[in-house]
């Protein structure tokens, strides 16, 4: 089992920065996919950022130019740096990661942490 652990949300104003992190409880070298999905209320859960393999890193449309994925495989760390955000950022932002298990692929998933934006 893997355990994830978000920190970093907050309420802020229109144009500020935040930066999250997330923890996992193994180390970062054995995962695949490593991303960012936020739900807004109403809405579905979007991809917002992920790593893939250490090879290729993926953004939504709408993050591209603002969000910066990063993960430090020394601290089973992966963040999340938001510049600019907009009150349409607004959502729980959740951590998942992708462990090749023998057989299938694994995915977990933290709990989440809150970000709001205000205009």
């Amino acid at each position: 089992q893997v355990r994830l652990g978000e920190s970093g949300g907050g309420s802020l104003q229109t144009g500020g920065s935040l930066s999250l992190a997330c923890t996992t409880s193994r180390t970062t070298v054995s995962f695949n996919d490593l991303g960012w999905y936020r739900q807004a209320p109403g809405k579905q859960r979007e991809l917002v950022a992920v790593n893939i393999g250490d090879a290729r890193i993926d953004y939504a449309d709408s993050v591209k130019g603002r969000f910066t994925i990063a993960r430090d495989n020394a601290k089973n760390t992966v963040y999340l740096q938001m510049n600019r955000l907009k009150p349409e950022d607004t959502a729980v932002y959740s951590c998942s990661v992708r462990a090749w298990a023998g057989a299938k692929w694994d995915d977990y998933w933290g709990q989440g942490t809150q970000v709001t934006v205000s205009s």
